[in-house]
């Protein structure tokens, strides 16, 4: 067994003055490159310590100082005053509750009261005719090409058609209403037939408004409107309509006497 060689270091060939001047420019680069701290900048970390524990100790003291210092009557009466408080809060409270419900409650009420108003309004706009109406009816044309169909035939037919439920009536442009009237007349030596003071002329168009198939079975009951236009030599066509619209209005008479009474 060979012995392995053993490797020596090789010594430094510099003089020993130069490998000391060597290590020393190193130790001397070193400390150059370390950060140094100056004074004032460890005076200003020092003061920043003690300002952060003063304020540290400043919060503390007065966190403690808030209740810690105070007699136990204190304490008793900053309790019966948050107490006091809390009960006073409870009761505004309570009282907006009251109020609020109170609020809607009216509300509601007022918008019902409005929405039935409005409602009634319609209702009786289209019954005293001073509203549009439209829905299911009937029309009815009357031929008198003789001129012999008096007033009170065709007075007739406007009654049999509202003792059938019919809700708007028109004959012509004429909106009929509770206090429409027809009669006869003579106008250039002619008989005509007036409704509302308006004279009118075959054939006489009628348009009712409801169901159509009563109104038909009143119109033709024997010896009823359409038998008496027919005895007085007439004729009449008569066509239920599944949509019906009647424009005319009657003006809003102007009362002298009645007056509606308040309600309560």
């Amino acid at each position: 067994m060979t012995d392995q060689p053993q490797h020596t270091p090789s010594p430094d060939p510099r003089p020993e003055g130069a490998r000391r001047r060597s290590t020393s420019a190193w130790r001397t680069l070193g400390l150059a490159l370390r950060p140094r701290a100056s004074r004032a900048q460890i005076i200003a970390a020092v003061l920043c310590a003690l300002l952060g524990f003063g304020t540290v100790t400043q919060v503390q003291h007065t966190a403690k100082a808030d209740y810690s210092t105070l007699r136990e009557s204190e304490l008793i009466e900053l309790l019966d005053q948050l107490t006091r408080r809390g009960a006073d809060l409870s009761a505004q409270n309570l009282a907006l509750e009251k109020q609020r419900a109170e609020l809607e409650s009216t509300r509601g009420q007022a918008a019902a009261a409005a929405q039935a108003t409005a409602e009634r309004m319609r209702v009786q706009g289209i019954l005293a005719g001073t509203a549009p109406a439209q829905g299911p009816g009937v029309i009815l044309r009357v031929f008198d090409p003789a001129g012999r169909v008096p007033a009170s035939s065709l007075y007739h037919v406007v009654e049999e058609m509202r003792n059938a439920g019919a809700e708007a009536m028109a004959v012509g442009d004429i909106r009929i209403t509770a206090s429409t009237w027809i009669a006869d007349s003579v106008q250039g030596g002619q008989n005509v037939i007036e409704i509302n003071g308006t004279a009118v002329f075959p054939p006489y168009e009628f348009r009712a408004i409801g169901d159509p198939n009563t109104i038909e079975v009143a119109l033709n009951i024997p010896g009823g409107a359409l038998a008496s236009i027919r005895n007085e030599g007439g004729t009449s066509d008569l066509t239920n309509q599944p949509a019906l619209t009647i424009d005319q209005v009657a003006d809003v008479p102007t009362f002298e006497f009645a007056s509606p009474i308040p309600e309560e």
